[in-house]
């Protein structure tokens, strides 16, 4: 049951990626402010479940910086 799946995520650009991100963050918050208030979040099983996307997302992002960069580089090295 994920949010994104894998197929989905390597067609994503930098710029969804980045958005996708943040609102999972937003969301991350949002669970973790009812947590240390002490009130019981409406899915608790969804907690992993985002921390494990954000970490895809980030991984994702990391992987097409480093795309990038070795494209810019074999450019400048002709």
């Amino acid at each position: 049951m994920a949010i994104i799946k894998k197929t989905e995520l390597k067609k994503m650009d930098e710029a969804s990626i980045k958005s996708k991100l943040t609102d999972l963050q937003r969301q991350m918050i949002k669970i973790n402010s009812q947590i240390s208030t002490r009130t019981i979040p409406e899915n608790p099983g969804r907690v992993k479940e985002i921390k494990r996307t954000i970490a895809k997302l980030k991984t994702r992002l990391s992987q097409i910086k480093k795309a990038g960069n070795k494209i810019s580089l074999e450019v400048k090295q002709k």
